[in-house]
């Protein structure tokens, strides 16, 4: 597998080793922050792309400079760890592209010009979505619990900067390798993998049955029905209660890539932090390496039930 960081501040690419992770407390600067990691198989055996826009950990000092909140709270918005999750699934003849710099940084699960007037200056008070309103547009004015990030504003240029340096290096390559999958196998389909806190669905489904993972498509409209029967199957084979669009449906991500008509396909993956995760210390418990595994073996199923459509790149 060949992994790669880009480099959005330089516009070039670094090879670094796989096992490179990029932690909170390395403080790093922003020109050594990157967009994402790609790493790609040695050979792509299927149209399924798999990634995580809100993994990133890579917090530098001017940043943490600029909030109110400490390290650790910092990162309640963060979906610690789920690229290592799945980290494996290049293994599988799987592409996986992960986010560089944390959600609490910029929203890579938002449009680009979902802009909050309460966080970005010199943005019009114009029409509000429900995401901007409650502080979560593109540069995020909180984390979880709705804990204010921010002492004051930010420039508008810097605002810019961070969509033009991050999100579109970031885009740009998963529209790419969804293309790429278009075009060799006739369809893409993206999973796009989240955690969610516990207690978001700790209410739901009755005593000890909430769901352990949920599946947005957005209500059918950002995949083919058939291929989130599927999903769903996996994962209920494997042992977990699984719900569809509740409480999570999907946003920008499962918007703009998801278009069933054209045979591109993009589902939402959550799973409950409470699963592998101490949410209170962000640390891994002893049962990732179960909940590893059992994400690999899902991706491995699933890409066995859609089968490996015939290369077209080969006609």
């Amino acid at each position: 597998m060949d992994s790669v960081f880009h480099n959005g501040a330089q516009g070039g690419f670094r090879q670094f080793p796989q096992s490179t992770i990029v932690f909170l407390e390395e403080h790093l600067s922003p020109m050594s922050r990157q967009p994402f990691q790609l790493t790609m198989p040695k050979h792509v055996t299927t149209p399924v792309v798999v990634a995580s826009p809100h993994s990133g950990r890579g917090y530098d000092a001017a940043f943490l400079d600029t909030t109110v909140l400490d390290e650790e709270r910092i990162r309640s918005s963060e979906d610690a760890y789920v690229d290592l999750l799945i980290e494996r699934v290049p293994q599988l003849g799987v592409p996986l592209l992960t986010a560089g710099m944390p959600r609490a940084f910029l929203d890579l699960n938002r449009a680009a010009e979902e802009l909050d007037p309460a966080v970005v200056q010199d943005v019009p008070r114009g029409a509000m979505n429900p995401r901007i309103s409650s502080g979560l547009g593109v540069i995020p004015r909180v984390v979880a619990q709705g804990r204010a990030i921010y002492r004051g504003k930010i420039t508008q240029e810097e605002a810019q900067h961070r969509i033009e340096t991050y999100w579109r290096p970031y885009h740009d390559q998963l529209h790419a390798l969804l293309s790429s999958a278009h075009q060799q196998f006739g369809q893409a389909i993206l999973l796009d993998c989240h955690s969610m806190p516990h207690e978001a669905i700790a209410t739901t489904g009755g005593k000890g049955r909430h769901a352990e993972v949920v599946l947005g498509d957005r209500f059918g409209s950002s995949a083919a029905t058939d291929l989130v029967d599927t999903l769903e199957a996996v994962f209920e084979g494997l042992g977990l209660r699984v719900a569809r669009n509740a409480p999570f449906a999907g946003a920008y991500v499962t918007q703009a890539y998801g278009q069933p008509d054209r045979g591109r396909h993009a589902i939402q993956i959550e799973i409950d932090r409470a699963l592998y995760l101490n949410e209170d210390l962000i640390e891994r418990t002893t049962n990732f390496d179960a909940i590893r595994d059992l994400m690999t073996e899902a991706v491995a199923q699933f890409c066995l039930h859609i089968g490996q459509p015939r290369s077209l790149a080969a006609e």
